[in-house]
């Protein structure tokens, strides 16, 4: 006598009302903890968040995690990924990030093999967008106006870069700093945060304002990196840079950030030891020297230091010919 099904769980991250609901456990039960629910309930709430950490031995299908009827941001950190509409692809690599919408399952999704992947995904569902999205809202990202007039299609953005701040909301999505009591609105609050930070696109207003400001950064920028080039025996503090360059040094410091990926100390070490390159090709002075040149005043620290940069210590640099310029890992 043949035994009696079991009755499937019912998930709770599907949309209500389902027949058959969806769930996206099956899609990670190879990576087992690498998946981890940090907060909230698709179905219930209408936002999910999550955190992903493992490694591809293959090629992993990572659409059959798509919830349909949700759009899914990902803050991507490590491992490459895409996710592929009709007409349209997004590319995830290292510090990347974007989103996705799900309609019958016509987005399909890969993450590259061989790599760690590490990501947060913050899956919000349509109820939930509807209740927060105005229908015509100017500012609206493009690929998001037909969702606030009520309708569906598979959709992805482009890809962005990732911010110091968006890393910063990494860290804080894992690591809440509110009470365990708390976290239901401080989650849910993020949760409209992330949208707020990748649905809308700048007014024509703001995009003048913002390419004055841009343009405005970047001269900065460049003026930090020739005050830092000019001091690197002898750097000076970053409060003095910031009255060099005109403005607060906690300021200084995050556009300097964000306009370049690093902050102002890692560009004087990668500067200090470009310099120090050119000085080993130059072949005049000997190691120790150029480390005091560049404003190491311990051998070892600049042995360990230039051995990271270049693949080698300085003392056999340079293994290739003059001609060869080498290229400082980032």
């Amino acid at each position: 006598m043949p035994r009696p099904r079991r009755p499937n769980p019912v998930n709770q991250f599907a949309p209500a009302g389902a027949a058959n609901p969806f769930s996206e456990t099956g899609a990670w039960a190879t990576v087992g903890g690498g998946w981890q629910h940090l907060h909230g309930n698709f179905r219930e709430l209408g936002y999910s968040i999550e955190w992903h950490d493992f490694t591809a031995a293959r090629e992993f299908d990572w659409s059959r995690s798509f919830h349909p009827g949700g759009l899914e941001i990902c803050l991507n950190l490590a491992g490459r990924g895409s996710v592929k509409a009709p007409g349209a692809q997004l590319d995830l690599a290292p510090l990347t990030g974007g989103f996705y919408l799900q309609d019958e399952q016509h987005l399909s999704g890969v993450r590259t093999a061989g790599e760690r992947h590490q990501f947060i995904t913050i899956e919000l569902s349509l109820p939930f967008l509807e209740r927060h999205l105005a229908p015509g809202e100017k500012g609206l990202h493009a690929r998001l106006q037909t969702l606030s007039r009520g309708g569906l299609t598979a959709q992805v953005s482009e890809t962005i870069r990732l911010t110091t701040e968006h890393q910063q909301m990494i860290a804080s999505l894992r690591h809440p700093p509110v009470y365990a009591a708390a976290q239901r609105l401080w989650y849910h609050a993020k949760a409209l945060e992330a949208a707020a930070a990748f649905f809308y696109q700048p007014l024509v207003e703001d995009d003048l304002f913002c390419q004055r400001q841009k343009r405005q950064n970047q001269e900065r920028v460049q003026k930090v990196i020739a005050v830092l080039r000019e001091n690197l025996a002898n750097p000076i503090s970053l409060e003095e840079i910031g009255r060099k360059v005109g403005c607060s040094h906690f300021h200084l410091s995050r556009i300097f950030s964000q306009e370049i990926g690093k902050t102002i100390f890692q560009k004087l070490r990668e500067l200090r030891l470009e310099r120090a390159a050119e000085m080993l090709r130059e072949g005049k002075l000997n190691v120790t020297q150029v480390a005091l040149e560049v404003g190491y005043s311990s051998p070892s620290h600049f042995s360990s230091a230039f051995h990271e940069a270049f693949g080698c210590c300085p003392g056999l640099y340079p293994l290739a010919t003059t001609s060869q310029l080498p290229v400082v890992r980032k």
